[in-house]
């Protein structure tokens, strides 16, 4: 039977990669909100097209635009299930999207969250390193289980050895800010889409996310086994 889950994090939480985990495990669709503004806009669809638009001026993506984008991916991955990463991050996109999906008749299983304290996400953020290969292969200089190697005088994925950079907004502290200040809001912001979905009918899954990726993995994975 295919599984529904919600993914939930704190930027800097290893919301991706516990994703990916589980995505690989169950063979679900692991599908980002970012790619799917991604791939609605390079296939041109109306949606794409009126996304695009308000991307390019710097604004929000309006629900009316994003709730369809995202629900007709969902439906697209009706058969295998899936893992929703980074939607909804607001009170009201939580509603929208609880209703919408009652209305497409799929259901949704698990809340996955992984709770971090928000000064360790921020120190986080700012030792990330992404891999031109693959986002979801962790690498991160303070931490030993997952530290880049080094090549030829340079550091590089530890899993593939593809190149590695920085992106610019994980070294901008106001930056970062910003997008936990919308996270950690519990009146309007993602905390409060967290405790709406938390007061459903899904089982809630939340975790430590300070501790090793290995042990967060298995503390996941006990509660969906």
């Amino acid at each position: 039977m295919a599984v529904n889950i919600l993914a939930f994090g704190p930027n800097g939480s290893g919301k991706g990669t516990q994703g990916a985990i589980v995505k690989d495990k169950y063979n679900m669709d692991h599908i980002e909100s970012g790619a799917i503004f991604r791939e609605h806009i390079k296939g041109g669809t109306e949606l794409g097209k009126k996304a695009k638009e308000f991307i390019e001026r710097g604004d929000l993506v309006p629900d009316e635009i994003t709730i369809p984008m995202v629900l007709e991916t969902l439906a697209k991955s009706k058969e295998k299930g899936w893992l929703l990463d980074g939607f909804p991050r607001s009170l009201a996109q939580a509603e929208a999207l609880d209703k919408a999906l009652k209305e497409a008749g799929m259901a949704l299983n698990y809340i996955m969250e992984i709770v971090l304290d928000r000064e360790i996400a921020k120190e986080r953020i700012m030792g990330r390193r992404l891999c031109a290969n693959d986002n979801n292969h962790p690498n991160h200089i303070a931490f030993d289980a997952i530290k880049p190697v080094e090549k030829d005088g340079k550091l590089v994925c530890r899993v593939c050895g593809g190149e590695l950079s920085a992106r610019a907004d994980d070294q901008d502290v106001d930056a970062i800010n910003k997008r936990h200040d919308i996270y950690y809001d519990t009146k309007t912001g993602t905390m409060a889409a967290v405790n709406y979905f938390k007061a459903g009918s899904a089982k809630v899954i939340s975790v430590d996310g300070s501790k090793s990726i290995k042990e967060v993995t298995n503390a996941i994975l006990a509660e969906l086994d």
